[in-house]
């Protein structure tokens, strides 16, 4: 079986398995009653959905991040809400949600544009001294996460993983506050270096970020994934790593990236925008860098029911073409790390 029919068979499965817990069994000693003074106010249920895409009024297409206070119904949760709760952050360049049980992002979502890259002709480019500057960048750890749940620099020490941004710091050029903040841990998953995050990961990143000279707006959203595999005896199981000493960041089995692109169906008609949309899901693997990218399509769909996301409404969805028929879904292979040490390895070998 090829690995595009495995990611595919694993990408299904993975919405028909329900995630189990974690069960703890906590003794403590007798100790003295303690009276607990019942609050005055109810508390509520705070839940925070992603950003769904939309089609407004207009038939535009339009994010909307709802978070919904219900009361609560039961006297269950009379003293709080255990959750789980992913911590929404809005950041210059993305909006994402942490996830505080594998400590790195459920999901990330941008919105980027020739604008936003810097490269509208209607729109002057930020001065060298606004612009990001990737040197002047460091990887951080995100102090608005609780601290025990957060990632940390020493889990991705010696781990054998990349650092890998969800939000590439190439999306956020235009200012280097924006560029400090893909570089926080919060933005950051565990990603096979050689093969992946240096390369074909990043001709996906550069795809993305190419689709804005054909398509007005481009949204993204990253997902990464944790999909079944077949064992010898044909069950399906998830396995996956755990960095840091002790075990603290998990390792995603796969990465799915997501885009919704819009564009005036005609120059007559700016207001009736044309949709394609598409999904592309690829292991945390090594990846061949002649590896077709329709090789990884995925329906969006089923990244959905794999990750417990809506994405995009039935709306958008039906209103869609899928992306692979507007433009070519095509990498271009740029092998920036090779070029940077051609030099050294030339120095080296003529080195006395």
């Amino acid at each position: 079986m090829s690995s595009s029919s495995l990611i595919q068979a694993a990408i299904f499965a993975a919405g028909a398995i329900v995630g189990g817990g974690v069960t703890a069994v906590v003794t403590s000693k007798r100790q003295r009653p303690v009276e607990i003074v019942s609050p005055n106010v109810q508390p509520a249920i705070s839940t925070v959905s992603p950003p769904v895409i939309d089609l407004g009024a207009k038939g535009n297409a339009e994010i909307s991040s709802a978070v919904s206070l219900a009361p609560l119904a039961s006297s269950a949760l009379k003293y709080g809400n255990p959750g789980p709760i992913a911590d929404l952050t809005v950041k210059k360049a993305y909006v994402a949600a942490y996830d505080r049980r594998l400590r790195h992002p459920a999901w990330t979502a941008e919105h980027l544009t020739l604008a936003s890259l810097g490269k509208s002709a209607l729109v002057a480019p930020p001065s060298p001294e606004e612009a990001g500057d990737r040197t002047k960048s460091a990887f951080i750890e995100d102090e608005s996460i609780p601290l025990s749940f957060r990632a940390r620099l020493q889990d991705y020490f010696r781990s054998g993983y990349d650092r890998g941004h969800m939000v590439p710091a190439a999306d956020a050029k235009f200012s280097q506050e924006a560029m400090n903040e893909t570089f926080l841990l919060s933005n950051i998953a565990p990603q096979v270096g050689d093969g992946f995050n240096r390369h074909y990961w990043a001709y996906l990143e550069d795809w993305c970020r190419r689709l804005t000279a054909s398509f007005a707006d481009v949204y993204v959203f990253t997902v990464p994934l944790y999909l079944p595999h077949r064992d010898h005896d044909g069950k399906w199981r998830v396995t996956h790593e755990v960095i840091g000493s002790p075990p603290n960041v998990a390792v995603p089995t796969h990465f799915a990236k997501v885009v919704l692109t819009s564009k005036p169906s005609s120059p007559s008609t700016p207001d009736i925008l044309e949709l394609a949309t598409g999904a592309f899901v690829l292991p945390n693997a090594p990846i061949p860098d002649e590896t077709p990218l329709e090789k990884f399509v995925m329906p969006v769909d089923a990244v959905e029911r794999a990750a417990g996301l809506t994405l995009f409404s039935e709306a958008v969805k039906n209103a869609s073409k899928h992306i692979c028929k507007s433009t070519k879904c095509e990498v271009i292979v740029r092998r920036f790390d090779d070029a940077r040490k051609r030099p050294e390895i030339k120095r080296a070998v003529s080195a006395p």
